[in-house]
């Protein structure tokens, strides 16, 4: 018996992205932005159809990501950020509630949120995770959110 096998493809022509970024951590966050873009672009979305929106930090991507998604005109949302542990429970705090909150984005609009944040112990990880050794998270949460709107959207299709 022939299994079915359904996945999405890596095509974001004709694809609309809302990529939503924090502020905070600025230094990894404005290269997890610009590994999301490239990913975008090289795999065929036009510029036109990558917006971007800026939080303040990791815990606002959430509420934002929802408003946007909410709004119908995105395939797909990424949600981009860093948080570094610092000497208090305030990392532990942040980064679950930032990823419980944007994973609940998804399944609340059925529209594809990815969590693109790095969750770090060193600023050492950091640096490496947002594109100088370790790939680029940013690139890699935009080639879900592609991957992903092209499954649901073939599911939706029949």
């Amino acid at each position: 018996m022939a299994e079915r096998i359904h996945e999405g493809h890596l095509n974001a022509s004709g694809k609309r992205f809302a990529l939503i970024v924090s502020r905070y951590n600025e230094f990894f966050s404005s290269r997890l932005l610009g590994g999301a873009e490239d990913c975008l672009l090289r795999h065929g979305a036009a510029a036109e159809d990558v917006e971007v929106f800026r939080v303040p930090g990791a815990f606002e991507l959430a509420l934002v990501a929802k408003k946007v998604a909410e709004t119908g005109k995105f395939h797909a949302v990424v949600c981009l950020g860093a948080v570094v542990r610092g000497q208090t429970p305030h990392f532990d705090l942040v980064a679950s509630e930032a990823a419980r909150s944007v994973s609940r984005v998804s399944l609340e609009t059925g529209v594809p949120t990815v969590f693109g944040v790095i969750t770090t112990d060193t600023i050492e990880q950091a640096v490496d995770r947002s594109g100088a050794r370790a790939g680029n998270r940013g690139a890699e949460a935009a080639m879900a959110a592609i991957e992903t709107a092209n499954l649901l959207e073939g599911l939706s299709a029949g």
